[in-house]
């Protein structure tokens, strides 16, 4: 019988260096592949690799597309590449963000889960939002094994409270007790796997962009929502995977609902911020009339100008208090 030879592991704020604590303390003998997912600047060129292969005895790397995958190695995703796998190699794909984010840890648990089943062990560490959630989900679907850091041990608990919240979690462990725990679980055989439904596979192919080279178009899995793609504008597709919600665009984007909240959030900030600076403008431009209007004796046109500018200050105000309240209810959803 294989063991449970496939760990993956996701993380966010916090995670580079939880990823480095518990590496360190990983044996150099670990009978299991470890892929990481931690989501990085797509623009900046990453050292986790480097932090990794020095925090422990088992070598750390970046793979290139199609690498073979073998035990005893860390393979940590790239900026701005999805990390995926497939039997006996390993994927580095710029497939569609998924949360905004690539790599996405629900991208790599889902491709972890189709193609290893019940030989994987999937981690959620430290983080923001709900990431990896769906992709533990998947994992246990597939006969896998699901662990959570602990959030009252977490820099940053949102993503392990979050998957928390679902009933499909085997262990739950602060990270100092997580290298132990994953060494036990390598050398456990795995259990059956079991098939998942056809909708993980679609998406795990779109994040692999291997719809270019299929003989017939991959139709998006779900059924077309009223919300809008914050990314392309595209309609989102509602998808319901057993206890699990989330959508997926035309083009691919994916969130979560906590991604997809924060995402419009986002849109908000940006076209208040735009609101504000424009209103700030025309306060400028309002000034300048108001003296004109003074200097050449127009009381009437000079009272219309004051008028304007106060209330355009009022709206800024008004927009200000908005955006701040965004940035609250931001606050309060990572929490």
């Amino acid at each position: 019988m294989p063991c449970k030879d496939v760990i993956v592991i996701g993380s966010s704020a916090g995670g580079v260096d939880a990823l480095q604590r518990l590496c360190a303390r990983l044996p150099g003998d670990l009978p299991a592949a470890v892929l990481v997912a931690q989501h990085l600047s797509p623009s900046a060129r990453s050292v986790l690799p480097q932090l990794l292969d020095k925090a422990g005895p088992l070598p750390a790397l970046s793979p290139v597309d199609g690498q073979e995958m073998e035990r005893g190695h860390i393979y940590v995703a790239a900026p701005d590449h999805h990390l995926l796998v497939r039997p006996g190699k390993i994927l580095m794909r710029r497939g569609p963000n998924e949360n905004r984010t690539r790599p996405a840890v629900n991208a790599l648990f889902r491709s972890a889960a189709a193609h290893y089943g019940g030989r994987t062990v999937g981690v959620v560490l430290t983080g923001l939002l709900d990431d990896g959630t769906e992709g533990l989900i998947a994992i246990k679907a597939a006969g896998g094994t699901s662990v959570v850091q602990d959030p009252d041990d977490a820099e940053w608990p949102s993503m392990p409270r979050n998957a928390l919240k679902r009933d499909h979690v085997d262990h739950v462990r602060p990270l100092a007790e997580l290298p132990g725990l994953l060494t036990q679980l390598a050398r456990e055989e795995a259990g059956a796997s079991v098939p998942l439904p056809d909708e993980y596979l679609t998406e795990d192919k779109i994040a692999a962009q291997e719809f270019a080279v299929m003989e017939t178009e991959i139709v998006t899995p779900g059924q077309p929502s009223v919300i809008s793609c914050p990314d392309c504008g595209g309609v989102l597709n509602h998808i319901d995977s057993g206890d699990e919600v989330h959508f997926r665009c035309q083009v691919g984007h994916a969130f979560t609902p906590l991604g997809l909240a924060a995402a419009q959030a986002d849109e908000l900030e940006r076209a208040l911020a735009i609101a504000v600076r424009t209103h700030r403008d025309r306060i400028r431009l309002f000034g300048e009339m108001s003296a004109s209007a003074h200097q050449r004796r127009l009381p009437h046109a000079e009272q219309r100008w004051q008028q304007a500018t106060a209330e355009s200050e009022r709206l800024v105000e008004v927009l200000e208090q908005a955006m701040n309240s965004l940035r609250r209810s931001a606050d309060d959803g990572e929490g």
